[in-house]
């Protein structure tokens, strides 16, 4: 296993810095929120788990370096780097559960030195429940895996999206771990590539069998009965829809159409069952992640590139979300969230 994806070391934050994969495995040592803000703005830090983990740990962060001496004071101090963080990535849910979370322990204190106690009380009490959620979805999901299965999985939700282990990669883990020969189908991920680049790294380290393709290639392998099951994870799940990498979308279509289970793996505090897909600003990024690859230009300048980070699967599509509690089917109502854990 590679180490811990990100992890606090007094007033320091230590988290693999993603973007250097599979070349280099490297850490950074980050001591104020604007370097991790950074960090999770240019996919440094990136999966559901681990935003919220960052978010937990930035608000944790300006907590301890605030230098203000009375409560109201302290609170606007971290309330404004929370805001700060939560810009960073619009669509995913996991890094504002994470900040409300420490802005609510620090809140209930009544001096700030309690409220600093509290505030990095409970963001590594984030960190620690996420391994144990992980292998929880873990157990859960590799009971709906068969032995000598064909796993397709999109993007990287394994132990590089969380603290350890994964969702969607935590339940191939587990099914491994079990006694099943599973192998696993990785599509590239475009535009950054974050199957090619990690969750291929990641198996390839556990010795778990794996091959890389283009996104484009899933439906034709799945019509061939190269593909058994898809295990996806998510970055927030709403009454109606799940939200996922860009091109998630795409391959529920498909294995609804040729009969193939299509799972999402996904933290409870993945789940917003406030909002629905209509509502749900999916983020939009730079034109130079389609225009750029590898160094070089490669759509004309003055072209348009519409750049979509995620998309919305209709709950319609899924057979399953697999979380730490068990195993929710259609029709997914009334949906579960982080209130009601």
């Amino acid at each position: 296993m590679i180490p811990r994806t990100i992890a606090r070391e007094g007033e320091v934050i230590v988290f693999i810095d993603q973007t250097l994969l599979p070349g280099r495995l490297e850490t950074v040592r980050c001591t104020d929120v604007e370097r991790l803000a950074t960090a999770i703005r240019r996919l440094e830090v990136r999966g559901a788990p681990a935003l919220g983990i960052a978010g937990a740990y930035g608000v944790a962060l300006a907590a301890m370096q605030s230098e203000a001496g009375e409560m109201e004071g302290f609170l606007a101090g971290i309330a404004d780097a929370a805001e700060y963080l939560r810009a960073t990535r619009p669509t995913a849910v996991n890094l504002g559960w994470g900040i409300d979370r420490v802005l609510a322990a620090a809140g209930a204190a009544e001096t700030v030195e309690n409220a600093k106690e509290a505030a990095v009380a409970e963001a590594d009490r984030i960190a620690a429940e996420d391994e144990a959620t992980c292998r929880a979805i873990g157990r859960h999901g590799a009971a709906l895996i068969p032995d000598g299965a064909r796993v397709l999985t999109h993007c990287n939700a394994g132990a590089l999206a969380c603290s350890t282990w994964g969702t969607a990669l935590g339940v191939v883990r587990s099914a491994v771990e079990a006694g099943k020969k599973v192998s696993v189908t990785a599509c590239e991920t475009r535009p950054l590539l974050q199957g090619a680049r990690l969750t291929a790294f990641e198996l390839a380290e556990d010795k778990i069998p794996v091959r890389v393709i283009t996104d484009s290639t899933a439906a034709f392998l799945m019509r061939k009965g190269e593909i058994d099951c898809v295990v996806v994870g998510a970055d927030r799940i709403t009454r109606d829809a799940v939200f996922n990498k860009i091109g998630t979308y795409m391959h529920a279509v498909c294995a609804k159409h040729h009969g193939i289970p299509f799972y999402v793996a996904a933290p409870l505090s993945t789940f917003d069952p406030v909002l629905s897909e209509a509502e749900v600003e999916i983020e939009e990024r730079g034109e130079e992640e389609i225009a750029i690859f590898n160094g070089k230009r490669t759509v004309r300048e003055g072209v348009r590139c519409t750049t979509y980070a995620f998309d919305a699967t209709p709950l319609d599509l899924v057979t399953g979300i697999i979380t730490e509690q068990g195993v929710l089917r259609p029709p997914f109502d009334p949906m579960p969230g982080p209130r009601n854990i």
